[in-house]
C-alpha cells in the first residue's frame, strides 16, 4: 500500500500559519514580481477567484471581496515544508519527498500492522495540523498512481473529507469514475485532448483500455499509467521523481537594470542557487549556461547567452560563480535595459561517479559548501553568502505584499500579550 500526503493550497495555507487573523479569510499568493496569482486558498476559490491570472487584471475583484494578497515568501514555505515532511516521516519509515508539499509513503511490509487505513489517514491529517497548522489531504492506493488518484479525491471530490482509500475493486472504480482523465497523474491537457477524441473521458475509461493499444497509439509511459490504474505497480521510487538532467535559476527583475554591478550580482546569485540545487540532488555540472535579456517589448531587444565549460565537473558555488567573471564582459552591453537573466547547469552527472583531476589546482570546498547549506537552511536563505552577492540589492524581485519572515528572524515572530 502507498500513500500520498499533499498540502491543500500550500502557499496560501502557509501564509495563514503564523497569522491566525486571516485563517478564516480568502487568501491568494502572487508569483515572482507580483505578476500572477499562483495559489488560491479554498475560501477564495469559492469566490471564483481565477488562478494564473495577471494580478493587475483581477485587482479590482480581489478588493471587492476583501481578499488578502501576499507575495511569495519562499523562505517561509521551505521551512514549513521541512517541518511538515518531518511530521509525516513519523508515520512511515519509507518516505519519498516528491515536491515541496507532496510526500509519498510506502507501507509494503507494514500493511498487516494497519487495520484501518481511513483512521490512519485522519491520524496523519490531525497530527500535521496540530504541529504545523497546515491542512493536508491523504490518499491510499496499491500503486503510486492510485495513491495519487485517491489524494485527488480526498482533496477535491465531495464525500471523502480529506482522506480517500482505494483498497478494493469497488473503491477503485468509484474514485476513478469520478475523475476526469486530465486529472490522472502524468496525463496533461494535450494528452487528455487526444484521449477524449478516442472516447476516453474519465480515469476509469483509461483504466479499462488495453495497455498495448495505449502503448501503440500514445506512449509506453501512458501504458504504465494504465497498468498502475489497474493495481499493477510499474513505478519505483527512482522513477517517481528522477534527478533533473538540467538545473536552471532564472528571474525577471522588479525593475529594468542598466547597472553592470547589479546585473553581475544577479548572475552570481543565480550561480549560488544552481550550486545549492546541484548539491541537494548530489550532482555536478560540466557546463554552465549564462544568459541576459531585455524585454521583448523594448524598442531595442537584446538577448545573449554564453556557455562556460569547466575542466572538472563541480557543484561548488564559488567555482560556478567564477564563470560570471569570465563571461560577463561579453554578456553586458551598455545602454540596454535588462529585464531578465539566468543561469543553467548542463551535462549533469552524479557526484558518486565524479572522476577527480590529479592536476587540479583548485581546493576542495565541499566542507565549506556543506557548512554554507546547513547554516542557510537553519537561519534562512543568504544568511551566509558570497561577497559578490552583496554588492547591490537593486536587482531583487518586487514583493510588495511580502509577509514577515517568521521562521528566520526573531523580530518577526508574532507577539502575544496576556492580561493577568
Amino acid at each position: 500500500m502507498y500513500a500520498l500526503v499533499d498540502a491543500v493550497s500550500f502557499y496560501a495555507s502557509a501564509e495563514k500559519v503564523y497569522d491566525p487573523a486571516i485563517r478564516t479569510k480568502p487568501v491568494v499568493v502572487l508569483t515572482n514580481n507580483d505578476g500572477c496569482i499562483c495559489a488560491v486558498c479554498p475560501i477564495a476559490r469559492k469566490l471564483n477567484i481565477p488562478k494564473f491570472q495577471p494580478y493587475f487584471k483581477v485587482k479590482h475583484l480581489l478588493a471587492k471581496h476583501n481578499v488578502i494578497v501576499r507575495s511569495s515568501n519562499y523562505e517561509l514555505y521551505a521551512d514549513l515544508s521541512d517541518k511538515m515532511m518531518n511530521v509525516i516521516s513519523r508515520f512511515c519509515d519509507n518516505q519519498h519527498i516528491y515536491s515541496i508539499d507532496e510526500s509519498f509513503l510506502c507501507f509494503n511490509g507494514f500493511t498487516p500492522l494497519i487495520s484501518d487505513w481511513h483512521h490512519y489517514g485522519h491520524q496523519i491529517r490531525r497530527t500535521v495540523w496540530q504541529e504545523t497548522k497546515l491542512p493536508v489531504g491523504v490518499g491510499f492506493g496499491p500503486t503510486p498512481t492510485l495513491a495519487k488518484a485517491a489524494n485527488h479525491a480526498a482533496k477535491k471530490l465531495s464525500g471523502f473529507n480529506g482522506v480517500a482509500v482505494i483498497d478494493d475493486e469497488s473503491a477503485r472504480k468509484h474514485v476513478l469514475g469520478m475523475m476526469d482523465v486530465s486529472d490522472v497523474w502524468g496525463v496533461g491537457k494535450r494528452i487528455a485532448k487526444k484521449l477524449k477524441l478516442m472516447n476516453i473521458h474519465s480515469a476509469l475509461d483509461l483504466a479499462q483500455q488495453e495497455p498495448r493499444r495505449i502503448k501503440r497509439q500514445c506512449s509506453v509511459v501512458l501504458e504504465r499509467t494504465v497498468n498502475e490504474l489497474n493495481g499493477v505497480t510499474c513505478l519505483s521510487w527512482d522513477e517517481v521523481r528522477q534527478d533533473k538532467r538540467e538545473i536552471f535559476s532564472t528571474r525577471s527583475f522588479g525593475k529594468r537594470l542598466t547597472d553592470p554591478i547589479a546585473l553581475k550580482t544577479a548572475l552570481v546569485s543565480h550561480c549560488v542557487t544552481v550550486g545549492k540545487k546541484l548539491r541537494q540532488q548530489r550532482s555536478v555540472t560540466q557546463r554552465l549556461l549564462l544568459f541576459v535579456a531585455s524585454s521583448a517589448h523594448e524598442q531595442i531587444y537584446y538577448k545573449k547567452s554564453l556557455v562556460y565549460d569547466f575542466a572538472t565537473p563541480s557543484s561548488d558555488s564559488c567555482v560556478l560563480a567564477s564563470a560570471v567573471n569570465q563571461l560577463f564582459d561579453q554578456l553586458y552591453q551598455p545602454g540596454i535595459q535588462f529585464y531578465k537573466c539566468g543561469v543553467g547547469a548542463l551535462e549533469l552527472s552524479s557526484v558518486q561517479f565524479q572522476q577527480p583531476d590529479l592536476f587540479a589546482v583548485s581546493k576542495d570546498n565541499s566542507k565549506l559548501m556543506q557548512c554554507l547549506d546547513t547554516i542557510n537552511k537553519r537561519y534562512g536563505s543568504n544568511t551566509l553568502s558570497l561577497a559578490s552577492q552583496q554588492q547591490t540589492q537593486s536587482w531583487h524581485m518586487k514583493r510588495e505584499y511580502l509577509s514577515p519572515h517568521y521562521t528566520t528572524r526573531w523580530h518577526a515572530l508574532p507577539k502575544i500579550t496576556c492580561d493577568l
